[in-house]
């Protein structure tokens, strides 16, 4: 018989995923208090440790999906989104390259704080109903952060990683200047 804690849902890599998504969604929820560079800065470091652990996140299969439930509702999405938009400015723009079909590659506008702000609320979706106290909520939590990431958010901490790579690392500036664009 599985021991309550030996399931995959209680796994260190779970653990470790919920302490990075909560700071995630922390540091989202407090961008205003942050400048543009302090921001980009903690964004370059734990955008990747993101999408690690959603490598490592293990494949659940709920017992019963009637327990699933999403939180982050359309004012709180907008709200995160407005803040992040204001804040990046003119560098909220990017060009990604789409895959548009069987070797059909495409530039793509995207924003950042668009994707930003998706990755958020997959995350805070996974939190919120972790936190639940069953452990089919449990499940369900676990089963869609590895869903979304497969398929959603982990190619988006992808082509922010190399956004921020390139917003913090311009190869216009010189690299050894310890003020680049990144003053505001």
């Amino acid at each position: 018989m599985e021991k309550e804690f030996d399931k995959p849902v209680y796994s260190k890599h779970v653990i470790e995923m919920l302490t990075i998504a909560n700071e995630y969604c922390h540091i989202m929820e407090n961008a205003e208090n942050h400048s543009k560079k302090t921001l980009t800065d903690l964004l370059q470091k734990i955008i990747p440790m993101l999408y690690i652990k959603g490598i490592f996140t293990p494949t659940v299969l709920p017992e019963d999906q009637s327990y699933n439930q999403k939180f982050v509702n359309e004012m709180l999405w907008e709200r995160i989104f407005r803040v992040l938009k204001n804040k990046f400015e003119d560098d909220d723009k990017f060009w990604v390259i789409e895959n548009t079909g069987i070797n059909e590659f495409e530039p793509q506008p995207a924003s950042m704080a668009d994707m930003l702000t998706d990755i958020y609320q997959d995350l805070k979706d996974f939190i919120l109903l972790y936190q639940q106290p069953d452990e089919f909520s449990k499940e369900n939590a676990v089963a869609d952060l590895k869903k979304y990431f497969q398929n959603h958010w982990g190619e988006r901490c992808l082509k922010i990683s190399t956004r921020l790579h390139q917003l913090v690392y311009q190869p216009d500036k010189n690299p050894f200047e310890e003020n680049n664009f990144l003053e505001g």
